[in-house]
């Protein structure tokens, strides 16, 4: 499991941008966001760096 800090998530629609994104890496088996948090947590075999970028090509601020 990889969690990921995300800022510029304020809502559950931001929540599920994020968790579409990051479905659509290969090697992902699940993948979850929680704006109160400021996280995405992903599970499966999947580059960390793949998991960051996607999570900045739909609009937010990642860092592993």
């Amino acid at each position: 499991m990889t969690t990921i800090d995300v800022d510029g998530m304020s809502c559950t629609g931001c929540e599920d941008n994020v968790t579409d994104a990051l479905g659509e890496l290969p090697g992902v088996e699940s993948a979850s966001a929680d704006h109160e948090a400021g996280t995405a947590t992903v599970e499966g075999d999947v580059d960390v760096d793949a998991v960051v970028a996607a999570i900045e090509e739909a609009g937010y601020e990642a860092s592993a």
